[in-house]
C-alpha cells in the first residue's frame, strides 16, 4: 500500500471551514462535500470510517432537514460508519435527535479544532474496533477452538491446552488448578476425548456438591442393604467411568477418611463398595481440579500428601479470564450467538461500549460470570445490539473497568456521577441540578440521553 492514512469524508457547504478543516487533518486522506449528492457518491466510492457532517445544507442551510436526510441516507448504505454532526448554539436537541438516529456523536460550533480532532479521532478507534470484532466473528469457529471445545485466542490458554494435549494418551495423573468458573471441566473433557479413553464414559463429579455422608457411595457405590434406603445395588462413579475418565472436581473437598480409600483405590485399581466383600477391578483415569491451594490444606493436615502425589503427576495451572487477553470479547460472542438463537433472534451483536467494558471489566467469575452476564443481556435487550447496560457493566466499581476509548469512560463517569446525585437528592431534579452544578434542562437532556430513571 502506497497510501495508509485513514480516510475522513467532511460535508461541509462553507468553502472557509472546508479549507481549514482539510488543513487541519494532514495526517488523514479527507474528502470534501458540499452537498448531499457528492456525499454520498464519496461514501459509495472512498467507504470513509468516519464522516463529520453539518446539518445545515444546502437546499436547507438555515435548517437541518437536509442534514438529516444525509444521516438516514449514510446509515442505511454503511450502519458501521462514524458520523459526528455539527451543532450550532442552542441547536442541542438537534444533536441528541441525530445520535439517536445513528450519528457517533456532535460538535459544537464555531468548530475548536483541537476538540474535533479529539472526537474525530476516537471515532475512528471506536470504528477500527468494531471491525475488528466483525472480522472475529466471521472466522470459523474452529479457528479459535483447542482440544476441540475450548475457544479461546489467549497465548496463556494455548499453552495450557498444548500441555493437556502432551499428557492425555499417557497414564499420568493430572490436577487442574484454577478459581472457579475458568472452564477446569472444559479441559478434563478435552483431554478425555484427546486420549484413548475418548470411546470410554466421562464421569464427572463435584466433591463439594455432595454432602460427605453421601460421598462415598456416590464415589464408590453400594450393596443392596448396605444401609436404610439401599433398595437395590448401585454403582459408583469410579466404577461407571471404568474404560473413561473420572473428572474429581473440587478434590480439596474430600474428607480425609474418604482420603484413605481413595488413594487405595488409585494404588491398587480395585474398589469396594460399601457393604460389599469382594474387590472389583476398575480401569479408570482420574483427573482432578480445584480452586484451593492443596499444600497450605497438606501443611495444616487437613489433605494426605501421599495422596497428593498420586493426583498430581501434571500439574496444569489455569489462568483467570482477565489473564487471557482478548478471550472476554471472543468467548462473549460465542455466548451472544448462542443464546440469541435461543431466545432473541432480534440481537445482532455488542454496542461499542458494551464490547468496551467486556475488555475492561476484572471479570472475578472468570468464564461463567461472563456467561451468564451475556446470557441475561440478551433476554433484556431490547435493541439489536447488547449494550453495557443490558450488561450491568454501565457503572463498574473503581478500577474494575478500563474503557479503551474517552466516550466510553465519559459516559460511565457522567452515569455514575449523576446516579449518585440522584440518590443524594432523594430524585429531586432541582437539587440533582444543583449539585452536579449545571441547569435543569441540562440535567433533563443528560437524563434523556444516558436513559436514566428519576
Amino acid at each position: 500500500m502506497t497510501d495508509i492514512r485513514p480516510k475522513l469524508l467532511i460535508v461541509e457547504d462553507d468553502p472557509g471551514l472546508q479549507a481549514q478543516l482539510k488543513w487541519a487533518y494532514e495526517d488523514f486522506d479527507v474528502f470534501i462535500a458540499g452537498d448531499r449528492a457528492t456525499a454520498l457518491t464519496l461514501l459509495r466510492s472512498e467507504d470513509p470510517p468516519v464522516v463529520t457532517l453539518d446539518l445545515g445544507l444546502p437546499p436547507d442551510p438555515d435548517g437541518t432537514s437536509e442534514g438529516f436526510a444525509v444521516l438516514d441516507e449514510i446509515m442505511a448504505l454503511r450502519p458501521e460508519t462514524k458520523v459526528i454532526v455539527a451543532s450550532g448554539h442552542g441547536a442541542r436537541e438537534s444533536a441528541l435527535k441525530a445520535i439517536q438516529r445513528g450519528a457517533y456523536d456532535f460538535y459544537q460550533k464555531p468548530v475548536d479544532i483541537d476538540a474535533l480532532g479529539l472526537i474525530v479521532r476516537r471515532a475512528l478507534h471506536v470504528h477500527k474496533l468494531e471491525l475488528e470484532n466483525r472480522l472475529l466473528a466471521e472466522r470459523a469457529p474452529e479457528d479459535n477452538r483447542v482440544l476441540g471445545r475450548l475457544i479461546t485466542a489467549a497465548p496463556e490458554m494455548v499453552k495450557v491446552a498444548r500441555t493437556i494435549e502432551r499428557v492425555a494418551n499417557t497414564s499420568a495423573s493430572v490436577m487442574l488448578l484454577g478459581a472457579s468458573g475458568t472452564g477446569k471441566e472444559l479441559l478434563a473433557k478435552g483431554l478425555h476425548d484427546a486420549s484413548g479413553r475418548a470411546k470410554g464414559a466421562f464421569v464427572a463429579i463435584n466433591c463439594a456438591a455432595i454432602p460427605e455422608s453421601l460421598l462415598e457411595s456416590e464415589l464408590f457405590g453400594h450393596e443392596k442393604g448396605a444401609f436404610t434406603g439401599a433398595v437395590k445395588t448401585t454403582e459408583g462413579k469410579i466404577e461407571l467411568a471404568n474404560g473413561g475418565t473420572l473428572f474429581l472436581d473440587e478434590v480439596g473437598d474430600i474428607p480425609l477418611q474418604l482420603q484413605v480409600k481413595l488413594l487405595r483405590f488409585l494404588q491398587e485399581r480395585t474398589i469396594e463398595r460399601i457393604g460389599g466383600r469382594r474387590s472389583i477391578e476398575v480401569d479408570t483415569r482420574i483427573v482432578c481440579a480445584t480452586h484451593q491451594n492443596l499444600e497450605a490444606m497438606i501443611a495444616d493436615g487437613r489433605f494426605r500428601e501421599d495422596l497428593f502425589y498420586r493426583l498430581a503427576e501434571i500439574v496444569v495451572k489455569i489462568p483467570g479470564l482477565a489473564d487471557r487477553p482478548g478471550d472476554p470479547t471472543l468467548l462473549a460472542k460465542a455466548f451472544l450467538t448462542r443464546f440469541a438463537a435461543e431466545m432473541n433472534p432480534q440481537v445482532k451483536g455488542f454496542a461499542p461500549d458494551a464490547l468496551a467494558a467486556i475488555d475492561g471489566w476484572a471479570w472475578p467469575g472468570n468464564v461463567r460470570e461472563l456467561e451468564n452476564r451475556v446470557k441475561r443481556a440478551v433476554i433484556m435487550a431490547d435493541g439489536k445490539l447488547v449494550s453495557a447496560v443490558d450488561l450491568d457493566l454501565a457503572n463498574p466499581a473503581d478500577g474494575e473497568s478500563n474503557p479503551l476509548n474517552l466516550k466510553s469512560a465519559r459516559e460511565a463517569t457522567d452515569r455514575k456521577v449523576i446516579r449518585h446525585a440522584l440518590a443524594r437528592s432523594e430524585g429531586n431534579i432541582s437539587s440533582t441540578a444543583r449539585l452536579l452544578g449545571i441547569s435543569r434542562p441540562t440535567l433533563y437532556d443528560l437524563l434523556k440521553q444516558y436513559d436514566l430513571q428519576h
